[in-house]
């Protein structure tokens, strides 16, 4: 079948936009799921075992048949590109709606907050993560899950809706800015970045590398693995263990800036 989509591939695009030909766009949509399973991965791996992976595949799949169906390959611009925000965008709405974390989840992310604070008063520095799990008497995995969790839930709470149906084509995964920045307010910005740079610089060569495939290249967590021969669960324990350095070492404007 993917050989027919290749050779036939303009074609059903003009089936689909023109008659909607059911078997044209059912051929479209085997060709671009996995474009649908990579997103599903890399939002897969901040979430706690209680949601489905199913069901964000399902979430993944409408995005695709949205992308599919408002597409309008007349415009200059990749189908996969356009696709990509519709369907992080109808997995992040789903999961906001659906409150995906439990209320013992955030429980434990304020008690840990509470307690890291407690302990980093006895040790007059940044508490490192095993600490925090001998502090807890709970394992270094529980810690890792629940700061992996409460970033995530941060990342929804931030994140600008783009699968807007009252809107088309690129103002739909366009963020709206209401309000001109200032230049006092750009230089903060900036240093605050400059920031997060050189705290990524203090961080493990294996930590660096994580967070580099993960976000600049955007790799998933199972690719990682495979580049540096390491189980997948391996890389998201680097993964969380970077992330919950940097929380603890980053200012709270960078935190609340939304910029982490």
């Amino acid at each position: 079948m993917s050989k027919q989509v290749q050779m036939d591939e303009t074609e059903c695009w003009n089936r689909w936009i023109n008659d909607r030909d059911p078997y044209a766009g059912d051929l479209l949509v085997q060709k671009y799921i996995p474009l649908v399973t990579y997103h599903v991965q890399r939002i897969s791996s901040g979430l706690p075992s209680n949601v489905s992976r199913d069901d964000i595949q399902s979430l993944g799949l409408q995005g695709l048949f949205d992308a599919l169906t408002k597409f309008d390959t007349g415009r200059d611009l990749k189908f996969e590109t356009y696709a990509s925000f519709r369907i992080r965008g109808t997995i992040i709405d789903g999961l906001r709606k659906e409150d995906w974390l439990p209320r013992t989840s955030r429980d434990k992310a304020k008690k840990l907050k509470i307690e890291v604070a407690k302990l980093e008063q006895v040790l007059m520095r940044h508490a490192e993560p095993e600490e925090v799990a001998v502090h807890m008497g709970i394992t270094l995995d529980e810690v890792f899950q629940i700061m992996h969790e409460h970033y995530f839930s941060n990342v929804l709470s931030i994140d600008e809706k783009m699968n807007d149906d009252e809107e088309d084509g690129v103002n739909s995964f366009v963020i709206k800015d209401e309000n001109t920045t200032s230049p006092e307010q750009e230089l903060v910005k900036t240093e605050l970045i400059g920031d997060l740079v050189n705290k990524i610089k203090e961080l493990n060569k294996n930590e660096q590398l994580v967070l580099n495939l993960f976000y600049t290249e955007e790799l998933t967590l199972t690719q990682i693995g495979g580049i540096l021969s390491l189980s997948t669960s391996r890389i998201s324990q680097i993964h969380s263990k970077a992330l919950f350095k940097l929380k603890e070492w980053l200012s709270p404007e960078i935190l609340d800036g939304g910029i982490l």
